[in-house]
């Protein structure tokens, strides 16, 4: 019996994906960490980052949403969270696990941060409802 469970391990590992050093990742390649990406900032007349986001398909992420408080804003993508798998959004130290995410509204000041796992390439982006400003939108280009 454990010369089966021996040859099943090694059998599962023979496909875990190598980074491009020939380090061994894991089963998803995700144990290489998260990375934390520079956080949006939502305020009224403000800029929401500074410059598009470049990420890599199948790579797992961080990111923190911040809102001022200036005003009641939105950020809506639909797009982008069905190209991402989202493990979870923390608010006020509440994890939720969602099956899927449309938009969050901050009705005051207040920070969400999500992570999530990309899993198409593409251009998606994040951006405030209603508005079409190049400054009120994150873009992400997943290769």
């Amino acid at each position: 019996m454990k010369s089966l469970y021996s040859a099943l391990v090694l059998g599962a590992l023979a496909f875990a994906p190598m980074n491009a050093s020939g380090h061994d990742l894991g089963f998803s390649g995700l144990l290489g960490g998260v990375q934390e990406l520079d956080p949006i900032t939502l305020a009224s007349g403000k800029p929401m980052i500074e410059k598009p986001y470049e990420l890599e398909s199948g790579k797992y992420y961080r990111l923190e949403i911040i809102a001022d408080g200036s005003a009641e804003i939105a950020i809506s993508g639909a797009e982008f969270f069905r190209n991402v798998w989202v493990n979870e959004v923390v608010i006020n130290d509440i994890e939720v696990r969602p099956l899927g995410i449309d938009s969050l509204e901050f009705d005051d000041e207040g920070t969400a941060e999500i992570s999530f796992v990309t899993i198409r390439p593409g251009t998606f982006i994040l951006r405030i409802p209603g508005t079409t400003g190049k400054s009120q939108q994150a873009i992400f280009n997943v290769k």
